[in-house]
């Protein structure tokens, strides 16, 4: 594929605003996670028993008045991210150069502002007919769709070119770089604005428990001890443009697959993960020994690490770092392609390869590509892997021009 440059990029996750945020957290090894201090309580007053990985001040943080009717906590985070690191200046600029219904926008999420739905049917009123209904502060539609965040994130930046919500659970906000490299390709395009959102709610805290894949404890990636993941939220974007001769940071190649092995397992021999990532490799126009960073999706359930591990193995020399950073930030689901792809930038920026976080006891099964301490090497190429339940596999190549 044609290199896309990546004129900005930002993240906001457990461990702060914007990219410096991130950036101090992996390089101190402090994580963002905390004891769980949100969503409902259990029929005996207590909350769920898990750590997780929640973003301060947005209970604070309403958005402004001409964006009041977006109004909910996934929006919010959105709008905050956009704040960081000159990205809405950035986004509304690209839209002055381009034309703005010549920038697409194509925003991932898992769970959408489904947080707001849950408030609005635990708050039911009662019409003058006596039917259940919303309360009148949520009785705005858009809020309780899946297309939430991409139109909101229009409606801020004030971009009028295709407008694409991607929700492929967990590879959500990688895909979003697939899609949008597509549609410039096409023509549909000349830039793009992309990025995720995912935030906390009790669906996602009860449903992924009811799944037996919440841990207690704080999430341990690729250690023997593992038994589970840390839920997380963030938000995040990239600019993304046709490369021109300034270099800089590149998107190199994606690759996608969807193995439909099962509702929520993967494949027991990663077949999916293998053909993305070959995929990627193959549009990038490199080899597998030319990935300096390999950003793990990582979640610390057993399976899934297990999994991983063996698809790494199979393809990658023992040279390669690899790691997952789920222990800094916990898992963000639709969020996390985002959140994992600025910390492969931020691999290839600043020579900064992280670890993994939480964990002390490597996995005897896990290849000598995953590393468990931090590194320092300037790198050319970087990696993201994001899966997501169904088999949704999406995996991406960064470089440096």
């Amino acid at each position: 594929m044609r290199p896309l440059r990546i004129r900005n990029f930002t993240a906001t996750t457990a461990l702060g605003p914007g990219r410096a945020a991130q950036l101090a957290g992996l390089r101190e090894r402090r994580s963002g996670l905390r004891r769980n201090d949100f969503g409902p309580a259990r029929s005996d007053g207590s909350l769920l028993p898990t750590w997780i990985g929640r973003v301060n001040g947005l209970e604070l943080a309403a958005l402004p008045d001409d964006l009041a009717a977006w109004e909910c906590r996934n929006n919010r985070l959105a709008w905050l991210a956009l704040q960081q690191d000159a990205m809405l200046a950035d986004a509304i600029a690209l839209g002055e150069r381009h034309g703005a219904e010549r920038v697409a926008v194509v925003i991932g999420t898992s769970t959408s502002s489904i947080g707001a739905t849950e408030e609005g049917y635990a708050r039911l009123e009662r019409d003058e007919q006596g039917n259940p209904c919303l309360p009148a502060d949520l009785l705005r539609p858009i809020v309780h769709t899946p297309h939430s965040p991409g139109r909101f994130v229009q409606a801020a930046t004030g971009l009028r070119g295709p407008c694409v919500t991607v929700a492929t659970a967990c590879s959500s906000s990688a895909k979003v770089f697939a899609q949008a490299a597509r549609l410039i390709a096409a023509g549909q395009a000349d830039a793009a604005l992309v990025g995720g959102v995912d935030t906390l709610c009790g669906s996602v805290l009860y449903g992924f428990n009811s799944l037996g894949l919440v841990s207690e404890a704080p999430c341990r990636p690729f250690d023997a001890h593992r038994d589970g993941l840390s839920l997380g939220e963030a938000g995040g974007f990239a600019i993304l443009e046709k490369a021109d001769a300034e270099g800089g940071l590149q998107l190199r190649g994606y690759g996608e697959s969807s193995d439909a092995h099962h509702m929520s397992a993967p494949h027991p021999e990663g077949l999916g993960a293998r053909i993305s990532m070959r995929d990627a490799l193959a549009r990038a126009g490199i080899d597998a020994g030319d990935v300096g960073y390999l950003n793990l999706h990582g979640t610390a359930t057993p399976a899934n690490d297990a999994v991983e591990a063996r698809a790494v193995a199979a393809l990658f020399p023992d040279t390669l770092h690899a790691s997952s950073t789920k222990g800094w930030t916990g898992h963000t689901l639709g969020a996390a392609g985002i959140v994992e792809s600025v910390f492969s930038l931020l691999a290839l920026e600043h020579g900064l390869l992280p670890g993994i976080l939480g964990g002390d006891a490597p996995d005897p099964g896990n290849g000598p590509q995953i590393r468990f301490d931090n590194a320092h090497a300037e790198i050319r190429y970087a990696m993201n892997n994001s899966f997501g339940f169904g088999g949704n596999n999406c995996s991406l190549v960064f470089g440096r021009a």
